[in-house]
């Protein structure tokens, strides 16, 4: 059963976050008195519409050697919800780097996903400190432009909310969805996860306009500089049909001080829910690695 933990991140905002396992019996004090042989923690940080929770099957594997905690960023999941213009690169980044020093996890290994993998490589060039290692999954670093955010808002008023059942949500966005290439389960699975029952039928947990928001601050700019600002080892990990292509993810890699590359076959942008299998068989060697450098 997961374990909610309420962290304070920037201006004030509760986020939640959750432990999918207990921490390992050698970690959990060893964590608290920050003893330099332990085994680093490990945060999770989900991608633009997550939720920790879909980090979960990871998280409880991770545990076994790791502390390993997901955080609901702000907007998403259990986390606050704040209105106004409070849902900045500045203001993501500062939520991961509260997380770490409130729940005692650093030096982190941080893992994330598409927007969250962007957060993670933000707060690595900020705080080299507080960052062991970094797995980044699927998050380009180019700029991806205007027509790349209108795109995603034409997207979101083509949703048929409300859903009537869970099932209709499984079957719009694993199915329906004019975005879905071919039927896929793990796609219907994810968004099933992201929504919550209102009285008209199912809706996100999240406001659209504030997913827009979000990630307007960051679709206009690219974020090389930031990546060669990044000290410690990090794996860019790509789905072989993700958004993030070959080339690119190789270039990223050339630009980091201690990058390394690795793939998934059968995957797409949701690679770690794709296949979580091969996922995990991909960026265990260098978890290995991290813990004895």
């Amino acid at each position: 059963m997961a374990r909610r933990i309420d962290v304070t991140g920037a201006g004030g905002v509760r986020l939640a976050a959750w432990e999918f396992a207990d921490p390992p019996k050698a970690g959990a004090e060893q964590a608290r008195v920050g003893e330099p042989d332990r085994a680093p923690g490990v945060l999770l940080l989900h991608g633009l519409m997550g939720r920790a929770s879909h980090w979960a099957s990871a998280a409880r594997w991770l545990g076994e050697r790791h502390r390993a905690v997901a955080l609901d960023q702000r907007g998403h999941g259990q986390s606050d919800r704040p209105p106004g213009s409070v849902y900045t690169r500045e203001a993501y980044v500062e939520d991961a780097e509260a997380a770490i020093e409130q729940l005692g996890l650093g030096p982190v290994v941080l893992i994330g996903h598409a927007m969250g993998a962007l957060t993670a490589w933000q707060l690595a060039a900020k705080r080299p400190d507080l960052v062991h290692g970094l797995i980044i999954c699927d998050m380009r670093a180019s700029a991806l432009g205007a027509a790349s955010q209108r795109e995603w808002e034409d997207w979101f008023k083509a949703w048929p909310v409300p859903f009537a059942t869970l099932a209709d949500v499984r079957k719009w966005f694993g199915e329906d969805d004019p975005w879905v290439e071919r039927p896929s389960p793990s796609r219907g699975e994810f968004y099933a996860e992201v929504m919550q029952e209102s009285p008209d039928g199912w809706r996100p947990v999240f406001e659209p306009e504030q997913m827009l928001k979000s990630r307007e601050t960051w679709v206009f700019d690219a974020h090389w500089e930031e990546l060669t600002q990044v000290q410690c080892p990090t794996l860019v990990v790509r789905g072989l049909d993700g958004e993030l292509g070959r080339a690119e993810a190789q270039e990223m890699v050339r630009v980091l001080p201690r990058g390394e590359y690795a793939e998934v076959s059968d995957a797409g942008h949701l690679v770690h829910y794709d296949q979580p299998d091969a996922w995990r068989a991909a960026i265990e060697p260098f978890l290995e690695g991290v813990l004895t450098r």
